[in-house]
C-alpha cells in the first residue's frame, strides 16, 4: 500500500483540470491508483474467459490476439440484450447535472470521474462502431477508435466507480451509470481483466457459499464462539440452529458479520434478538453469504450467487428469508432478481412476522425481508424491552448505505430503530443522507488496501459530513446497515473524523435489549464497560 498523505495534503493535491482534451489524456498508473489483478487459477475455476497473467503497471497487458473482435462482439451482444444500455448510450445530452455528484470526482478532481465523462469512455466507442454519425464523422461526432489505451482507461476509471447511483438520482433522463459501469466491467472480463479483491470472494462464494471461504464446520464454530461472548456479557446461553429443516425462516447475512470486526458484534445482536423473541429460524452453513460480489463481475455471476439463497430456502423448507445488514445483496434482490431468477420456489410465502402478524407486502415477489424492517416492526408493536440509556455514552449518526437507500428506499426504518435504542441521535446534513447519501468510497469491490488513497479521496464527501456533525454535535458513533460499510467506514472515519467509531445498527439494538433472565449488564457487546459500571 502506498503511503497515505494527511487529509490536508490530500485536499491540497486535488488538481486543476488538464489543458488537453479528454481523448488526448491518458491515465497514470502510479502506486495506490489501481487494484491488483485477479489470480489466474481463480479465473479458470470460475470459467471466466481468457484468464492470464497481467499487471496494470506494465506496458503490455497480454491481451488476447483477437481482443478487438472480443470487445466489438461483446458490446454488440449487450446492446441487443440490454435495451437500457442502448438508451443510456443515446440519450445523454451532456447537461452536466451529474458532474459534481460523484464522490470520486469531488475527491480526485479528475474530469473523467464525472459520471457523464466516465460513461463517455464507453459511449465514444459505441458511437464509432454502432452509429451512422460516428462512422461518418468520427471524432466530430464524439467517436473514437478502440485501442489498447482505451482498454487501460476503462480499467482505470470503471474501477473508480462504486456503482452507488448517486449521479442517477440527479440525471434528468434517469441514466443509470452503475449499469454502464457494470457492463464495462463485463467487457473487461471478456479480456481476462478482473481484480483480486472481487474475484477472490466470488471464487470463495462459488466454492464454499461465502465470500471469505469459511467451511461449514468453521462457520458453525465461529458462531458458537460468538455465543460464548454473548453468554459472558448477558449470562444467557444461546444455541442457534444450523441447517435444520422445517423452520419458518432461514436467516442469511454477509459472512463479514460472522468473521470480521466490527461485524461480529452486529451478528451477536441478531442472535440475541432472535433468542429473545423466540424466532422460528435456522442458519445455513451452505448459503452462508448474503452479499453478492458477482454483481461487481457479470450479471450472470450475480444471478448464480443470488440463486443459492433460494435453493437453500427450498431445501430447508423455509417459508421466507430474513436478510441481515447488507448493501449490494439488497440491490440485487430488489432490482434484478425477478429478471435474473424468475419466481421464487413455489412453497415460499409472502413474509409475515410470526411475532407481530405484519405482512411485508413489499416482499411479495422476493420473499425476503431486511432485518431493519423486521426490527422496526417489532419496536412499533412494543415487542422488545429496550433500555436506550445503555447507549448514552454514544452520540449517534447514521450512514445511509447506497444500495438499501437508493436501491430499495430503506430510509426511515433504520432511523426509527436507532432513535428507539439511542437517546442521542443526530443526522448528517440533508444533502448527504437518505436518497442523496454519499458512498463510503469502497463499495462495488473497491474496499482493498492497495488503493487506500483513492478510497480516502472517494470518501471525502462522507468524511466531511461526518466531521461536521462531530464538531457541531459531538457525534462519536456512526451506525450503518451494510457489511461493506462496516469494513470501509472505520478507516474513513479514522482518517477524516478521528474519534468516531463505526457500529452495525443491530449491535446498538442488542446493547439496549433487555433480555429475560439476563444478568446485570455491565458491558456492551465489545466487552467495554457501560457508563457508571466501571466498578462492577
Amino acid at each position: 500500500m502506498s503511503k497515505l498523505p494527511t487529509p490536508d495534503k490530500l485536499i491540497a493535491t486535488i488538481p486543476a483540470f488538464p489543458m488537453e482534451g479528454w481523448m488526448d489524456t491518458k491515465p497514470d498508473f502510479k502506486p495506490g491508483t489501481w487494484c491488483y489483478p485477479a489470480k489466474v487459477d481463480n479465473m479458470k475455476a470460475l470459467g471466466m474467459p481468457n484468464p492470464h497473467e497481467w499487471s496494470a503497471d506494465q506496458e503490455d497487458w497480454n491481451l488476447p490476439e483477437n481482443w478487438e473482435e472480443i470487445i466489438y462482439e461483446g458490446l454488440k451482444a449487450r446492446l441487443a440484450k440490454h435495451r437500457s444500455l442502448k438508451v443510456f448510450m443515446d440519450i445523454c445530452v451532456r447537461c452536466g447535472a451529474c458532474a459534481d455528484k460523484c464522490h470520486f470526482f469531488i475527491g480526485t478532481g479528475d474530469p473523467k470521474n464525472m459520471p457523464v465523462l466516465r460513461a463517455e469512455l464507453l459511449r465514444s466507442v459505441y458511437r464509432r462502431d454502432f452509429t451512422t454519425a460516428g462512422k461518418l464523422l468520427g471524432k466530430l461526432a464524439g467517436a473514437r477508435k478502440l485501442d489498447k489505451d482505451v482498454i487501460k482507461e476503462w480499467f482505470y476509471y470503471f474501477y473508480q466507480c462504486t456503482e452507488c447511483r448517486r449521479c442517477s438520482l440527479f440525471c434528468p433522463y434517469g441514466i443509470d451509470t452503475a449499469e454502464i459501469t457494470a457492463i464495462a466491467r463485463e467487457l473487461l472480463h471478456e479480456l481476462g481483466l478482473g481484480i483480486h479483491w472481487i474475484m477472490e470472494p466470488v471464487f470463495n462464494c462459488n466454492r464454499t457459499g461465502n465470500h471469505l471461504g469459511i467451511q461449514p464446520h468453521a462457520f458453525k464454530e465461529i458462531v458458537e464462539f460468538l455465543c460464548e461472548d454473548i453468554e459472558t456479557v448477558t449470562g444467557i446461553k444461546i444455541n442457534p440452529p444450523f441447517n435444520e429443516k422445517g423452520h419458518e425462516i432461514v436467516f442469511i447475512t454477509p459472512s463479514g458479520d460472522v468473521f470480521a470486526d466490527p461485524g461480529i458484534y452486529t451478528f451477536m445482536g441478531y442472535l440475541m434478538l432472535f433468542h429473545e423473541i423466540g424466532l422460528d429460524y435456522t442458519l445455513s452453513t451452505y448459503a452462508s453469504e448474503g452479499g453478492n460480489f458477482g454483481s461487481f463481475t457479470t450479471f450472470d455471476m450475480a444471478k448464480k450467487l443470488n440463486a443459492k439463497m433460494y435453493a437453500e430456502a427450498e431445501r430447508l423448507g423455509s417459508k421466507w428469508i430474513l436478510g441481515g445488514e447488507c448493501g449490494h445483496m439488497w440491490r440485487v434482490v430488489h432490482q434484478y432478481m425477478d429478471t435474473f431468477n424468475g419466481p421464487t420456489p413455489p412453497k415460499m410465502e409472502v413474509p409475515r412476522s410470526p411475532i407481530t402478524g405484519t405482512v411485508f407486502k413489499n416482499a411479495a415477489s422476493t420473499k425476503m425481508v431486511h432485518i431493519a424492517e423486521f426490527t422496526a416492526d417489532l419496536i412499533k408493536h412494543n415487542k422488545l424491552r429496550l433500555d436506550p440509556s445503555r447507549n448514552d455514552h454514544l452520540t449517534v449518526t447514521f450512514h445511509d448505505s447506497c444500495n438499501p437507500a437508493r436501491g430499495m428506499g430503506l430510509l426511515e426504518e433504520p432511523r426509527y430503530v436507532l432513535k428507539n435504542v439511542c437517546n442521542n441521535y443526530v443526522d448528517m446534513p440533508e444533502n448527504t443522507i437518505r436518497e442523496q447519501t454519499f458512498c463510503c468510497g469502497g463499495g462495488s469491490g473497491l474496499n482493498t488496501d492497495e488503493i487506500m488513497e483513492i478510497r480516502m479521496r472517494g470518501g471525502l464527501p462522507r468524511g466531511n459530513a461526518l466531521r461536521y456533525v462531530q464538531q457541531k454535535h459531538g457525534v462519536n458513533t456512526m451506525a450503518c446497515i451494510c457489511a461493506i460499510d462496516r469494513a470501509t467506514l472505520p478507516p474513513l472515519a479514522n482518517y477524516w473524523a478521528p474519534g468516531v467509531t463505526v457500529y452495525g445498527t443491530h449491535e446498538l439494538v442488542a446493547n439496549a435489549l433487555v433480555m429475560r433472565g439476563e444478568q446485570k449488564r455491565t458491558m456492551d457487546l465489545r466487552q467495554e464497560e457501560l457508563p457508571g459500571m466501571e466498578d462492577e
